[in-house]
């Protein structure tokens, strides 16, 4: 949908963000406001939640006041771009849809937007063999850069869409480069080359290009010179050697000219890893769970997100992220989405288990995960850097134009992920139980939310697994579906006690697991406590802070199924202003789900596990909670008690 003729508006985030209403450029306001204009421009005529806004521009430092400033912002610059619309009138420009606002123009109006475009035309032109066209085509793309991108904005996303942009600039001019390479255009590509390789001196694809086209010129000597210095560089910041392709060009050029003419096809091929003898093809996928059921609109969800289209505009790697609470099967799913895609990823599957919930121990930091993957890889311990960003940047040249996929396993926090995102056509899957919304704004992972199996594929599950005690239909299995909530883990616990019991009813060994039979005591697995539905509920219950612990204990003595902030500020003896942030960071942790606004839901299981640890309170803290809970008048939701109230299965996918 584009705006009227009159709203005709233009954006530039190229550098300095500005912005232009037909032919008259507008003040857009102070740099918080240019950021949240920036973050609307970069996804133009999509919908960003506020939170959206909140997370790309303040981050992880939220102030209470921020939705507030969010919508001060885009009135601000509704105000600058539309200064004849009415104090209350919606924006033809900047539109508010669907609990967010949406910045409506031709994508064409927006220079990121159509750098993109461009160079993404230019690779259909040269797979068509077309280089002259190609050639002008990514000029005029390169042309529309008047600086650094995003300058002068704060917030994490201007800070990722400015990386993203400045690497795919970089890859445009490698790319620029290496056509005017091959139709003869020698000293153009060296001028153009000569300025970028000192803007970005560890860049090794255009340190080769730069040697090529040094060489073709007749500057044979430069070209040796600028081998050396680029030895004495990568051995000095990297420890590592020059890739493989460098030092075969460079022993073309000593041989003087041998194997190098002009032409297309002469143009030397990325850098390879920076290690003798080949990069290892690594399958370190641990094997698939037996008798996996159902997610089949979650595995559509993630193969199209992890599509990676090498054609297109990006060089970037598709990034997904698998959320869920406890015992969910997040796992589970990532494996059988990673053993499925293996094929699609033909270099090689790395798999690291971070540990985030702290089950084995703390949990395993980026370095730590880097030095595994390195090794996994081929690199001697001993060329690896000491510090965290040269043991990525080396990861990422490793994995440079090839295609692998990494699963991280279990992290809790993005900073355990974003370093090992490599470049180029791989894939990275991650599971965790937090929602890492920062990896969504900054570095646009696909999130999909995991819920509880819906009744049908639980059942179908608890049949495979019961080991033909039970079929789908009877009631001891609907009852088995019931007491878990669709819950996988559980499902699996219970289903394999009534496999191993053959010498009592089934319905015996199910009437074991009622609430008041024993609440999650019951939930174990003999000779694995980690294993068992309380041990994987208190890694995440742990983890959370001390007064999003002490609510989610407090929940423990509510009589209903689904809780109200206005409720939940009555258990903790705060405001509602302030218990907002406890329950968004409970939900976070996906140890609640939102069920409407300023309304939430607890598991039935994770109920009962919230009940055996208000037991954790003083008495008379007990009573105090309860106390103010009843005397401002607040009921229950209606439902009456906990027993059976499984989450309503669905499934919730961010994008980029």
């Amino acid at each position: 949908m584009k705006p009227p003729e009159e709203s005709f508006l233009r954006v530039a985030l190229l550098g300095p963000i500005r912005g232009w209403n037909g032919d008259r450029e507008v003040a857009l306001g102070p740099p918080k406001q240019r950021a949240v204009l920036g973050l609307l421009a970069s996804r133009v005529n999509d919908v960003v939640t506020v939170d959206g806004i909140i997370d790309g521009v303040w981050g992880s430092e939220v102030p209470r006041t921020a939705v507030n400033g969010v919508h001060t912002y885009v009135a601000g610059l509704r105000q600058a771009l539309e200064p004849g619309r009415g104090r209350r009138a919606n924006g033809a420009l900047i539109v508010s849809v669907d609990g967010g606002y949406s910045l409506r123009a031709d994508a064409e109006h927006v220079d990121a937007l159509q750098f993109e475009r461009r160079h993404a035309e230019a690779r259909r032109l040269r797979s068509r063999g077309d280089i002259d066209a190609a050639i002008r085509c990514l000029g005029a793309g390169l042309s529309l850069w008047r600086g650094t991108a995003h300058a002068g904005v704060p917030g994490p996303f201007a800070a990722t869409d400015r990386t993203r942009l400045q690497d795919l600039r970089l890859t445009a001019i490698e790319e620029w480069a290496a056509d005017l390479v091959s139709v003869g255009r020698h000293p153009e590509a060296v001028t153009v080359l000569s300025d970028t390789v000192a803007m970005e001196p560890l860049r090794e694809r255009l340190r080769e290009l730069l040697m090529l086209a040094l060489f073709l010129s007749g500057r044979q000597a430069h070209a040796l010179e600028l081998y050396r210095e680029t030895r004495r560089l990568l051995t000095t910041e990297l420890g590592v050697e020059p890739g493989v392709a460098l030092r075969r060009l460079h022993e073309q050029i000593l041989a003087g000219r041998a194997g190098i003419t002009p032409g297309p096809r002469t143009v030397p091929p990325a850098p390879a890893a920076p290690m003798p003898g080949g990069l290892p093809k690594p399958r370190q996928l641990p094997p698939a769970v037996r008798d996996f059921v159902g997610r089949r609109d979650e595995l559509a969800h993630l193969r199209e997100s992890l599509d990676c289209d090498t054609s297109g505009p990006s060089s970037t790697p598709a990034v997904a992220l698998i959320t869920g609470a406890p015992g969910v099967g997040k796992s589970e799913l990532a494996l059988q989405l990673a053993h499925g895609l293996a094929e699609s990823f033909p270099d090689g599957q790395l798999y690291v288990d971070c540990d985030g919930s702290g089950l084995r121990g703390r949990p395993l930091g980026a370095a730590d995960a880097l030095l595994h993957v390195l090794r996994s890889l081929g690199v001697e311990e001993s060329a690896v850097p000491a510090d965290l960003r040269g043991r990525s940047a080396l990861y990422r040249s490793v994995l440079a134009g090839r295609r692998m996929l990494v699963l991280l396993d279990d992290v809790c926090r993005p900073e355990q992920v974003r370093p090992l995102i490599p470049c180029g056509p791989s894939g990275l899957v991650s599971t965790s139980r937090q929602r890492l919304r920062g990896l969504v704004v900054r570095d646009g992972a696909h999130r999909i939310r995991l819920d509880p199996l819906p009744e049908t594929e639980a059942a179908h599950l608890v049949a495979r697994l019961s080991g033909g005690r039970l079929t789908e239909r009877e009631e001891p299995t609907a009852r088995l579906v019931r007491l878990c909530g669709g819950l996988p883990l559980a499902l699996r616990i219970v289903a394999e006690a009534v496999s191993s019991e053959p010498g009592l009813p089934p319905t015996a060994v199910v009437d074991r697991y009622l609430p008041e039979r024993g609440g999650l005591a019951r939930f174990t697995v003999d000779g694995d406590e980690s294993a068992g539905l309380r041990a994987v509920l208190d890694a995440s219950y742990r983890a959370l802070p001390t007064e999003a612990a002490r609510l989610f204990r407090l929940l423990g003595l509510y009589p209903g199924a689904t809780i109200t902030a206005p409720a939940a500020a009555a258990l903790a003896g705060t405001d509602t202003a302030h218990v907002l942030g406890q329950l968004r960071t409970l939900a976070d942790n996906h140890l609640l789900e939102e069920a409407g606004r300023h309304r939430y839901r607890l598991h039935h299981l994770l109920a009962l596990f919230a009940a055996e640890l208000a037991q954790q309170e003083p008495c008379g803290e007990r009573e105090a909670a309860l106390e103010r809970l009843f005397r401002r008048g607040l009921p229950t939701d209606g439902h009456g008690g906990r027993a059976a109230r499984p989450l309503t299965p669905r499934t919730s996918v961010s994008r980029r």
